[in-house]
């Protein structure tokens, strides 16, 4: 006797790949749009470290991209398995 689920499931694994891919570039653009230690004193405001185009640029559209990429894993239809 087979015990079948009750309700099917709506992710697949290959669903559950695109997620995380799409986590690790919204996780990637966060930790680029924080930067890092702009200068050594911290009374001097340094705006080439802080308005460098990696922090508004790359990292906004990296942030943007993984969550486009979670829309498609979200409405990505599983692939049909042969019973």
């Amino acid at each position: 006797m087979t015990k079948e689920k009750a309700t099917p499931s709506i992710f697949n694994k290959e669903n559950y790949m695109w997620m995380l891919a799409g986590v690790v570039l919204i996780a990637l653009g966060m930790f680029l749009m924080s930067g890092g230690k702009s200068n050594t004193d911290p009374t001097v405001f340094d705006a080439k470290a802080v308005y460098s185009p990696m922090r508004i640029t790359v990292a906004p559209i990296l942030i943007l991209a993984g969550l486009v990429l979670e829309i498609f894993a979200i409405f990505k239809k599983p692939k049909e398995t042969a019973a």
